[in-house]
């Protein structure tokens, strides 16, 4: 364990004051801390696709059930994880942090409680609120805490580290505890690791806030949330309505006015909750569509496939957990390599192996049948792992490179946001692209569940060519113009602002 860090500086009384002295920060328990809540929110997202033909099963979900049990969850992560940071800076990082495990964990508990599909999903987008007082404000804690440039580097190298053994343990836990025991035991096996998190963070984390607080952007923050929940209840329930249906386009166009009145909201802010200016950097908008594109492809993956391997095939839960771990095994070994890749070469080279990975998996899901040989199975998994865990850094070190010191975390934020923005759409167009033959009156018709997944398989395709294009495109030189002409503006205003002169600029 490394050694107390006892603050100094001018701030710190002198050693002849009695004034009792700040107690020491225990930097290797802090980000121990904050490596459960990623622990916490990843793991959570593997055991339940795990969980759902269980929870199908028990609770008599649909197909379009079983899509809200996942996009509940993430579609509050999506709407939330901004104004959460932005929150946490306002009030106290340690303080939400805590909350954010103990609502977390309440909705976990209210999960495994549920007797119907309809708590179920209700319980998960409490979670979802928990999950995004988590990772935006545990990043935030870690860069107050390490504050020498190598070992924060090591820190978030560490903590994102975290993110590919969550995924690895996921599928095989959840497949464990849904065997051995019940789908209830995925929601309950939160609260202990939860307890610990809230003790270490009582004990150990200390408390923090941003010196310059920005004001809320109350109705841009509403139009992202009712944006998202249409367009999400739309692509869900269109399987069961049609397009022609007077709620499917009440969905739609209530989602298309909310997007268009967030657009005239941001530009018209003077504290946005987005700075639509941070598109107008090419490789900031690729990484944002290959965010989106990329978790899209994650988390259609995961939801088609587990409920393949556990209808079409009849497995066990534990024997399907077993057969996911190609994936999480081989983007945990990808994702590092990925972050050394793109500070040797920049992020070209990664983004196009990613694409390839993406590519060559789809081709051999497009051949999927209930008698597909087990090692084709695995080869495709363990490629879409390599594509998944060689897109990460290239997204990350696209949002904020290049942008003003003061910019990056709202950045990475938005980098963050289109991630789950990427889940949301990904799960949502499950059931549109599989057809009727993925479900039919609450039931799946396990026959044709195979073939009705290749239109996804098809669309997974034509993300990896588009990601493969994004990687070419962002990698230009015009696009690293653009980054910094847009950089140059915002820190001509950020110098405006400290002189006393300025405001934001159109």
């Amino acid at each position: 364990m490394t050694a107390p860090i006892r603050p100094s500086g001018p701030d710190v009384a002198p050693a002849r004051s009695t004034a009792r002295p700040p107690a020491p920060v225990h930097s290797t328990i802090v980000l121990v801390t904050c490596c459960l809540s990623l622990l916490l929110v990843m793991m959570d997202v593997t055991i339940v696709n795990v969980a759902l033909p269980s929870i199908r099963t028990a609770l008599h979900g649909s197909f379009s059930t079983l899509q809200w049990v996942v996009d509940g969850y993430t579609l509050m992560v999506a709407s939330l994880l901004v104004l959460m940071g932005a929150i946490a800076d306002r009030l106290g990082r340690r303080r939400v942090f805590v909350a954010g495990i103990s609502v977390f964990c309440l909705g976990s508990m209210l999960c495994a409680l549920s007797g119907s599909i309809t708590m179920l999903v209700g319980a998960r987008m409490l979670q979802g609120i928990g999950g995004a007082m988590l990772n935006p404000v545990a990043l935030s804690i870690i860069a107050n805490v390490f504050t020498e440039p190598r070992a924060r580097a090591q820190a978030i190298g560490v903590w994102g580290g975290a993110s590919g053994v969550a995924l690895a343990l996921g599928p095989v836990v959840g497949g464990v505890l849904v065997h051995w025991v019940n789908w209830q035991a995925v929601f309950w096996v939160n609260v202990p690791i939860g307890a610990m998190a809230i003790f270490l963070s009582l004990r150990f984390i200390p408390e923090s806030r941003a010196p310059h607080i920005r004001p809320f952007d109350a109705p841009g923050q509403l139009l992202v949330m009712v944006t998202l929940a249409m367009l999400t209840a739309a692509l869900i329930e269109v399987r069961d309505f049609g397009w022609g249906d007077p709620v499917i386009s009440g969905f739609l166009s209530l989602g298309v006015l909310a997007m268009v009145g967030f657009v005239i909201v941001e530009q018209r802010s003077t504290a946005p909750l987005v700075d639509l200016r941070f598109f107008h950097a090419l490789p900031f908008s690729g990484a944002i569509v290959t965010a989106i594109l990329a978790f899209a492809v994650f988390s259609a993956f995961l939801f088609l496939n587990t409920l393949y391997l556990q209808g079409a095939r009849a497995m066990s839960a534990l024997h399907a957990g077993l057969c996911t771990l190609p994936f999480a095994v081989c983007s945990s070994i990808c994702a590092p390599l990925s972050g050394r890749l793109v500070g040797r070469i920049g992020a070209r080279v990664p983004l196009l192996l990613s694409a390839l990975g993406f590519a060559v998996s789809a081709l051999l899901l497009t051949q999927l049948s209930a008698a597909t040989p087990l090692g084709v199975l695995l080869a495709a998994y363990g490629l879409c792992g390599c594509g998944f865990g060689l897109c990460n850094a290239p997204i990350t070190n696209a949002a904020v490179a290049g942008m003003p010191r003061s910019q990056a975390g709202v950045a990475a934020a938005l980098a963050s946001t289109s991630r789950q923005i990427g889940v949301l759409l990904g799960i949502a167009l499950c059931g549109t692209l599989t057809g009727g033959a993925a479900g039919q009156a609450g039931r799946i018709d396990w026959a044709l569940f195979a073939q009705a997944t290749h239109r996804m398989w098809w669309g997974m395709f034509a993300a990896a060519v588009l990601i493969a294009i994004i990687g070419i495109v962002v990698t230009s030189a015009r696009a690293r113009a653009s980054t910094q002409a847009v950089a140059a503006l915002m820190a001509g205003e950020e110098a405006a602002r400290a002189s006393g002169g300025g405001g934001r600029q159109a």
